[in-house]
């Protein structure tokens, strides 16, 4: 039986989110993109501006309007700056539509957490949406799957969490690892930063160098905290620092817990990750001493994960490595996307890195 194809908005279509967004669906047979829509790019034809991603029918780009929305489609993608989609998610949700939002919108079960991270946005946004906040699903597809599967608004994860949570999550949610202690030390490439030109991103910049940002209090922190105290049960604190890279897509997480066991060792809970993800083709769980680099997942959906048990402290060491643009981004939205469309998770997203 052939399915229906499904009509998709994306909302935001011109940044990297959404550029990305677009090449995914564009020869997907599940789904047609029924509507494009930008801020600063209305009005604009998209092969014009994308000559290297052409679309069949050459759309113009639209203003966001969310009755045409509405009346064209039956899921909204959204890829737009935080606090965004906030104002346009609750009409839609209202009409019928599917939203798939990778801001930070609805991340949270808290909306007043969101305005305490969050807080310049709030000050533009003024949000009442306590109700949604709470309705949506977080976006993990491997983790959150069934409820991602009957959603109507689903909250895609920021890249750091995602490198971050999954080599976690089994050992979190387990009891395997202590609360306290978690370190997070990330490193993603430009891309992550977004198409809107920033003086730290220029090449002149970034180029030749490393440096961290954000130290202590960078937003991703209180998000990643949250869905491992849901799953645990317990409030955890831990520490996160982000580095940006000379590179331009990829994202490498080293992230270190000590064991309630210490009598584990490394094939122990190298089983424990196999056994716990052995489902999802797309987590490339490695044998033991083989540690990836970010090229091996570049241009691909797949997410790399490497540990090591130091027996000297009964500390265990993840790594991880995924496309910030694509199991970071878009890649996971599409997935999620595949879900509440009743297809297999990863269709359309079985790719192979270019390597070197």
């Amino acid at each position: 039986m052939t399915l229906k194809k499904m009509n998709v908005a994306i909302v935001g279509a011109t940044g990297y989110g959404g550029i990305q967004l677009v090449s995914l669906l564009r020869n997907n047979p599940n789904y047609k993109i029924n509507y494009l829509a930008a801020n600063k790019s209305a009005g604009y034809k998209w092969n014009i501006l994308f000559p290297f991603l052409k679309l069949e029918n050459d759309p113009i780009i639209q203003e966001i309007d969310i009755n045409t929305i509405s009346d064209k489609c039956d899921v909204a993608l959204l890829s737009l700056p935080n606090g965004i989609s906030s104002t346009i998610t609750p009409n839609l949700i209202s009409k019928g539509i599917k939203i798939i939002d990778l801001s930070a919108d609805y991340r949270y079960k808290s909306l007043d957490k969101w305005k305490e991270i969050y807080s310049l946005e709030d000050k533009i946004y003024k949000r009442n949406d306590y109700d949604l906040c709470l309705q949506s699903v977080y976006g993990i597809s491997e983790i959150n799957f069934k409820e991602i599967s009957k959603a109507d608004l689903i909250s895609c994860p920021g890249c750091y969490p995602t490198s971050s949570l999954i080599p976690l999550i089994p050992f979190v949610s387990q009891g395997i690892i202590e609360n306290e202690g978690i370190i997070i030390d990330s490193k993603s490439g430009t891309s992550g930063g977004g198409r809107e030109p920033k003086q730290n991103l220029l090449n002149s910049e970034s180029g030749d160098g490393i440096s961290a940002y954000s130290l202590i209090n960078h937003r991703h922190t209180s998000e990643i905290e949250e869905n491992l105290g849901l799953l645990s049960g317990n409030k955890i604190q831990l520490v996160f620092t982000p580095h940006l890279v000379p590179i331009v897509r990829g994202m490498l997480s080293t992230i270190y817990g000590r064991l309630k066991d210490p009598g584990l060792t490394s094939s122990d809970c190298k089983i424990l990750l196999e056994n716990y993800y052995r489902k999802f083709s797309n987590i490339k769980i490695l044998p033991e001493n083989v540690f990836p680099s970010t090229k091996w997942a570049k241009n691909t959906n797949d997410i790399y994960l490497s540990l090591k048990v130091d027996k000297r402290n009964g500390r265990i060491i993840f790594i991880s490595v995924l496309d910030n643009l694509l199991k970071g981004q878009a890649g996971q939205a599409i997935q999620n996307l595949n879900l509440i469309s009743g297809i297999s998770m990863n269709d359309g997203l079985n790719f192979i890195s270019f390597y070197p």
